[in-house]
């Protein structure tokens, strides 16, 4: 059962409540656009060679934080894979390197 904030015949979250203003119903009907060229820019980013969560943040000009949401969605649609190699995080933490797949 999935709780209040999602859109049970699609199983997804929903991106703005009927309560919600009519900016938020704007920003929502967005979001898709962004998403798709966060998922160019990070494909791109990852042609220049592999690369870290940051590295890939800083060669796409995105933060850290919107790459880390995309990096599992491109994995599964086979876009991307895990080299098993770590890369230093931007925070000296080691992190999963990542590259085109194929």
């Amino acid at each position: 059962m999935k709780h209040a904030g999602y859109l049970p015949m699609f199983d997804v979250p929903a991106l703005a409540r009927r309560a919600d203003p009519p900016t938020s119903h704007t920003s929502a009907s967005m979001a898709g656009g962004v998403e798709a060229d966060h998922e160019k820019r990070i494909l791109a980013a990852l042609r220049l060679g592999p690369a870290g969560k940051d590295g890939i943040a800083v060669r796409a000009n995105l933060s850290g934080h919107a790459v880390g949401k995309r990096l599992r969605q491109l994995e599964r649609e086979g876009f991307i894979e895990v080299t098993g190699a770590e890369r230093m995080s931007a925070s000296n933490r080691p992190e999963r390197e990542w590259r085109l797949r194929g």
